[in-house]
């Protein structure tokens, strides 16, 4: 059975080892509408029937955290098959039809986009499961037939699916939830069973790819410790990986977790995971 399959056959984790998994925050990105009339037709705008398709959750027109270097909007495609305890875009993950998403189809977004030329340099595809949608790649390659860059942001859920859209990307972002051999870890952050496999291959197709890219981890001392963190930097090593952020969680309001002290990971764990994975970002809320 092919990892893809395997996924498609994944059961839900029980609801008691998912209310033990604690929240884990993680920024929000504000979705914004496309108003169509405000986006006259392009002839620069390439068009396949495929990209059409695309079940567009919602927008950010402009960010300059998404794709590292470069002005960028996101694309949000909607749907998600885990079920995170922290997903940052819960209403992301129901997976609908193209005129029952919140956000603009991408028939709007096409001449949109091809009026950004000059303002932004890359489209971002994050989700929601942006490898979810069949109509990824075609949305993809007309963002690069406008000479923008293409980013992605995955999970590594489907791997074959990730596969079929690194060429056609210039940067991705990987989430690392947990140590990649815990099999019952990665169940508990993703809700649902056999998620590691799955980001294992993923972990070997994006080292392969030559792809520029990062891993990121959000991280809370009540949910890793430093014999956690170490096995994720060793086996972000073991996969040829070169960039890691850890994101420091920021408990939301009502939360059971407590909020994370200053020195915190230590500098001795931050030099031995930086003997592991170089370059090392840590990143801390305002």
């Amino acid at each position: 059975m092919s990892v893809d399959a395997a996924e498609s056959a994944a059961t839900p984790v029980d609801a008691a080892r998912d209310r033990a998994a604690p929240a884990i925050p993680a920024p929000r990105h504000e979705l914004a509408a496309v108003d169509p009339a405000a986006a006259p037709a392009s002839p620069a705008a390439p068009a396949s029937a495929a990209a059409d398709e695309l079940v567009v959750g919602g927008l950010q027109p402009f960010t300059t955290i998404d794709y590292p270097g470069a002005l960028a909007a996101v694309v949000f495609v909607q749907g998600c098959p885990w079920r995170c305890g922290y997903c940052h875009n819960p209403q992301l993950q129901p997976r609908v039809k193209p005129a029952e998403a919140a956000g603009p189809g991408w028939a709007a977004l096409r001449p949109w986009l091809a009026r950004r030329l000059g303002l932004i340099d890359a489209v971002v595809f994050s989700g929601g499961e942006p490898t979810l949608d069949p109509a990824l790649p075609a949305a993809m390659a007309e963002v690069r037939a406008l000479g923008l860059k293409v980013g992605l942001h995955s999970a590594g859920i489907y791997p074959q699916r990730l596969a079929a859209a690194l060429p056609l990307a210039d940067w991705v972002g990987l989430d690392l939830k947990a140590p990649p051999a815990d099999d019952a870890a990665y169940d508990r952050v993703s809700g649902v069973r056999g998620s590691a496999a799955a980001l294992r291959r993923s972990l070997a197709l994006l080292a392969a790819s030559g792809v520029a890219h990062e891993c990121r981890s959000t991280i809370h001392p009540a949910l890793h410790d430093d014999a956690a963190l170490l096995a994720m930097a060793d086996a972000l090593a073991a996969a040829g990986i070169a960039d890691w952020a850890l994101q420091i969680c920021r408990p939301p309001k009502g939360s059971a977790l407590a909020p994370v002290g200053a020195g915190w990971p230590s500098e001795p764990l931050l030099a031995a995971l930086r003997s592991r994975v170089e370059p090392l970002t840590i990143r801390r809320a305002d």
